[in-house]
């Protein structure tokens, strides 16, 4: 009786072609997953703004004034007897990136106040995942 020793299994060329595949499968979708993490990053720094803003304009309403600095929404920093928060839960959110919201008041060309994030670089300006995020 002759025995045949037969071994299954991939040989190195099967390997290196199946490696191959998804490298070029990493390069083609890698960059498309990224960018919709960037965009999902912009549309959450978006929706806290506006949430921000919301309780901004309660603070108005309860106290006939917007606070000094967004810590006024969890804090009665400005000791007045009208104030009926925190405005937020928790504590205040910082941006997807890790960084404080900034606040101006009076904002810009007008408005009562302004609200941003400095986006992924954090620096004032620029373009892509970098754009800065305001309320306006």
């Amino acid at each position: 009786m002759i025995h045949q020793n037969k071994q299954s299994g991939f040989t190195l060329i099967e390997l290196l072609i199946v490696m191959a595949i998804i490298g070029m499968l990493a390069a083609l979708v890698g960059p498309q997953i990224i960018k919709r993490f960037g965009g999902a990053q912009q549309d959450t720094a978006r929706a806290q703004i506006g949430m921000l803003g919301q309780a901004l304009d309660a603070h108005r309403l309860d106290t006939g004034k917007y606070p000094t600095t967004l810590e006024g929404l969890v804090t009665n920093n400005s000791n007045s007897p009208t104030w009926k928060g925190p405005y937020l839960r928790g504590a205040m959110p910082n941006d997807p990136w890790g960084k404080p919201y900034q606040y101006k008041r009076p904002g810009r060309s007008g408005r009562d106040y302004d609200i941003y994030s400095f986006g992924a670089d954090g620096v004032d300006g620029g373009e892509g995942d970098n754009v800065d995020i305001t309320n306006n």
